[in-house]
Parts: C-alpha cells; structure tokens; sequence
C-alpha cells in the first residue's frame, strides 16, 4: 500500500516549483491532491499533470491572503477530495532589498503571503483536524528564518514567524493527534529564486559564490524538496512534531 492511499492533500503554492514538485510526490504515493494557487492556469497544469498519471488532483485558485478564498477552498477540497488529512503551507513570496530601501507596502504584502496566509491555512482546516483527531501539516519556512538573509530581511521575519508559531501549534494541538513540523529551504532553483539572482545585479557572481558556499556544491532543485516534506507528513514521522529541518544542501548546520 502507498503511503497516502486514501489520504486528502492540501498544498498552497502548488502551481510553483516546489509547490508543484511536492503535489506530484504526494500523488505519486496514492493521495487525493488539492492544488491550490493564486493562478488557476498554473495550478491546472500540475493537477492535470497528476490526473494524467492516474492520480486525482484537483487545481483550485486561492488567494490565501483572503480569509473568504481560503474557507471557500477548504470547502471545495473536502467536497471534491475528502476530509484534509495532510496541509503543506508552501507558498510564498520575496522583495530582494536591503531593508531601508523597502516600502511599508511591501511590508504589509510580505506578511500578508508568508505568514498571514499560513495563518488563515491552519485557522480553517484544523478545527476538521481536531474533530477526527488526526492531521499532519507541514510549513515551509526558509533557512533566512534561521540564520538570516541580507537583502530579505521581512521575508526572514515572516519565516521565523511561522516557526516560532508551528512550534506552538504543535504543543497546543499533540493531544489532538496532530502534528506540525518545518522545513527550511535553502537556496533553490525557482522562479522566486530568479527573481533574487536578477536584483543582486551580477546574477553569475552569485551562483558561483552560492556554489562554494553550500557544501554539496550546488544550489537546490525543487525535486529535493517533496522527500522531507511527506516524510514528516507520513506515518514513519508520528512521534516527530515541533521540529525543522534544513534542505541546503549543508549551507546551514544550526542546531
């Protein structure tokens, strides 16, 4: 039997590269996916992706800063998929400036996709949760929340935020057979990614010096994402939840 055979799947951020990679991984372990992204036309593609394969996969748009898109995605999943078994809150996104040079509007659209979303995520699907006494959600944070990031200074606010918040989550929701657990990308090999290397302005500089920087000699690749993410969203991870880890291919080792 696969793993999530059976099981219902939420994932924001779904038409990305991460996003994306993680509800194929998933479909490809048996669950009912639900792709949800602020652009329809990307989240369709994923899910017919998956459907081609044989999987089920609903594309839904979802703008998650919405507290009336979110209810109303939740309640199309459960209604087209099933009762959510699994939550991945992925998506996200960034203003590559060093702080004194951003706009208290960029602050406020920082917060609103990369914590507030994430907020409103957890506020309307685990009330479901607690009634069967089950769930996994998984966040993708960012190693910026660990260590910090020049250049990406609310964005590293906002991801030490939802593990700081995860972490409470966790403790408030155990007893609940809930659990709650981070992982925090480092550099990878997205669209968001492109957009940074292009505001640093001297985009071959900073691959090579990413390069030399990350022990494994390479910046990550949205397919190394998903293993982390339905492990801790598996059964071999019930006894594990409050916990983060780093994909970074070893730029950061913090404890």
């Amino acid at each position: 039997m696969q793993r999530f055979e059976g099981k219902t799947v939420i994932v924001t951020g779904g038409g990305g590269g991460i996003g994306g990679a993680t509800c194929r991984r998933f479909a490809a372990e048996g669950a009912r996916v639900a792709v949800l992204d602020l652009s329809l036309e990307a989240a369709d593609k994923v899910a017919r992706d998956i459907r081609e394969t044989g999987s089920k996969a609903e594309a839904i748009r979802c703008d998650i800063t919405q507290r009336t898109d979110v209810d109303a995605a939740v309640a199309a999943t459960e209604a087209k998929l099933g009762p959510i078994d699994v939550l991945v809150n992925n998506a996200g996104w960034d203003v590559f400036k060093p702080f004194t040079k951003t706009e208290p509007s960029q602050w406020e659209r920082l917060i609103a996709i990369n914590l507030t979303g994430a907020l409103h995520l957890h506020h309307a699907v685990l009330p479901g949760m607690v009634a069967r006494k089950s769930g996994r959600i998984v966040n993708i944070a960012s190693d910026a929340a660990r260590v910090g990031s020049s250049g990406e200074a609310v964005y590293a606010a906002c991801k030490g935020g939802l593990v700081s918040f995860s972490k409470t989550i966790a403790r408030e929701h155990a007893r609940h057979g809930i659990t709650v657990n981070v992982v925090c990308p480092g550099p990878t090999d997205t669209a968001l990614f492109a957009e940074y290397k292009e505001g640093a302005g001297n985009p071959e500089k900073l691959m090579e010096a990413f390069q030399r920087s990350i022990p494994l000699g390479r910046i990550g690749r949205p397919d190394d994402l998903p293993g982390a993410v339905v492990f801790f969203a598996s059964d071999d991870a019930a006894y594990i939840t409050g916990q983060v880890l780093s994909v970074s291919g070893g730029l950061t080792m913090a404890g």
